[in-house]
């Protein structure tokens, strides 16, 4: 036995380390485990940006868990002592009632969000880089930006070292089982672990490690990719973050140039892969397609594609996350299925699931998270 604690959590992407930073916080014994060391590019939680908005097109229900979110991440800003969450502003274009812009007005009526509508002749004088298809729609809302990925996965790491937690890095955790006498039982690699409590927020890798069959989560690969744009009107630092719904079901997102140029790539396909045996190198065609819509909604610049990453998201058939008991053991708790757009909701998160951990009925409904669903 190489252990005993409240909780252990698999994996340390950025929920299952806002997990332990809470859980730590509220006095438990945590011990974090993650088969690299984080941050890392092994998952989902690397590539330098993520973004962060308000006005949530995927659905409404989303806006209460994001503004307690930009709450925690101000917080760990002040407690760490690094800027970590940067407020560009963020435009949508796309068809009026589309999913995107459609979804985004949804959000904003419903929760009171200042959204503003811009016509192609404001959006010319905002954005002269940028050009629309006459039949686009175009928002602004001010509060949009992005969070500094990895360093946001570093500060609550360090968060939940500080709070007690103890972390093991290189130890991946291979399964558990129920223990009548003390809770629960935690295999890894580096040896066995009796728990009160056990967080699986490991990505990709939580469908293995949920034994149930019926949950449906799936692992694809994504590509994202970084370009240096030149010629033209555009000027690459001043970009606010966007989202561009291209057509029906297809939607493409971009960052400013923070460094290292401008950051864009899809927001939907992906091809199904399995995480231990994920293909990292990426195509040439896959920066060119980018690169075509990019050439398309900026055309005054050339595009040049200087890096590419691949990483993952784990999709749920709905898109809406897991957070939940398991169904068989209410001592295991799951927090995956994040579809690509859960990083921002990390501080959140954790917090929900130090509750639930704790035996307390969450602030937030979850009934849209729950297992059962499926």
């Amino acid at each position: 036995m190489s252990g005993r604690f409240d909780v252990v959590v698999a994996g340390l992407g950025v929920v299952g380390s806002a997990a332990a930073s809470e859980l730590a916080r509220r006095g438990l014994s945590v011990a974090g485990l993650d088969r690299g060391s984080p941050p890392h590019d092994l998952g989902s939680s690397h590539g330098e940006t993520r973004m962060i908005r308000e006005a949530y097109f995927e659905h409404p229900l989303y806006v209460p868990l994001v503004r307690r979110a930009y709450d925690g991440w101000r917080a760990l800003e002040e407690r760490s002592g690094r800027r970590l969450l940067f407020e560009t502003g963020g435009i949508l274009a796309g068809a009026p009632a589309g999913e995107l812009v459609g979804g985004a007005l949804a959000s904003a009526g419903r929760h009171g969000i200042e959204v503003e509508r811009l016509d192609q002749e404001d959006a010319l004088l905002a954005y002269p880089g940028l050009r629309l298809p006459s039949a686009h729609a175009l928002l602004r809302e001010a509060r949009a930006g992005y969070l500094l990925a990895e360093p946001c996965v570093e500060a609550l790491l360090d968060a939940a070292r500080d709070a007690g937690a103890e972390l093991r890095t290189g130890e991946t955790v291979e399964g558990w089982d129920e223990d009548g006498t003390s809770g629960l039982l935690v295999r890894s690699s580096s040896g066995d672990l009796a728990c009160g409590t056990l967080v699986l927020a490991a990505g990709a890798w939580t469908p293995s490690l949920c034994g149930l069959p019926s949950l449906p989560l799936l692992p694809v690969r994504m590509t994202q990719h970084w370009f240096r744009p030149s010629g033209g009107t555009l000027d690459p630092r001043e970009l606010p973050v966007f989202l561009l719904e291209l057509d029906p079901g297809r939607i493409a997102y971009g960052f400013p140039d923070l460094g290292g140029g401008v950051k864009a790539a899809f927001h939907h396909g992906g091809v199904p892969c399995a995480p231990d045996r994920l293909e990292r190198g990426v195509r040439r065609a896959e920066a060119r397609a980018v690169a075509h819509v990019m050439e398309r909604y900026f055309p005054g610049s050339a595009w040049r594609p200087v890096r590419s990453a691949a990483c993952m998201y784990t999709l749920t058939p709905d898109r809406h996350f897991v957070v939940d008991r398991h169904p068989r053991s209410p001592r295991v708790i799951v927090a995956g299925g994040f579809s690509g757009h859960g990083f921002k909701f990390a501080p959140a998160l954790g917090s929900i699931v130090a509750g639930l951990a704790a035996g307390s009925e969450p602030a937030f409904d979850l009934s849209p998270f729950r297992i059962g669903r499926f």
